[in-house]
């Protein structure tokens, strides 16, 4: 049975719900369906797997995976999906998620992740809005509205501060 959703994002545990819950939020805003589970690629290895075969039949188009520590979620993903897979680093341990970034980044040849930031939740979501963008047009213009008014905000904090700075001078 198809699900209406165009993005899974998968979790190792709950512990990593806080971070991906960002990306729940953008998702949200940009009113793109998605399924949220926790599956781990070590605790749970068979399910994981058979989450990321099945998905591309269930209606996803992107994937996001996120877990900490040896994080190999994101890589167990794309090993079993042709998929697009957006890895999620997620600090935690005694690296601080830097053990989490190697192990998602660092993918053998032909097994590509996307990966953003250690906690880059949100931009996994604003990536995957980039990548479905490509067959839904109405995502381009969210993404245009959402960049320009990020500009605008950030153009409005500057005038301020050197409104600020005139009056303290």
């Amino acid at each position: 049975m198809k699900s209406k959703s165009l993005v899974l994002i998968l979790m190792g545990s709950d512990s990593d719900l806080p971070v991906m819950e960002k990306a729940v939020e953008v998702l949200k805003e940009f009113e793109v369906p998605y399924d949220i589970a926790i599956s781990s690629a070590h605790r749970l290895p068979d399910e994981t797997a058979q989450l990321a075969k099945s998905a591309r039949d269930n209606g996803i188009e992107v994937i996001i995976a996120g877990a900490g520590m040896s994080a190999h979620l994101a890589g167990v993903v794309a090993a079993n999906t042709t998929l697009p897979v957006i890895g999620v680093p997620i600090k935690s341990g005694a690296l601080n998620g830097i053990d989490s970034l190697y192990s998602t980044v660092q993918m053998p040849p032909g097994i590509p992740v996307a990966t953003v930031a250690i906690d880059g939740a949100k931009n996994a979501a604003y990536l995957a809005c980039s990548i479905l963008s490509i067959k839904y047009p109405h995502l381009v213009d969210k993404l245009k509205r959402f960049r320009d008014d990020t500009k605008n905000k950030l153009i409005k904090k500057s005038e301020e501060l050197k409104k600020k700075q005139e009056k303290q001078i």
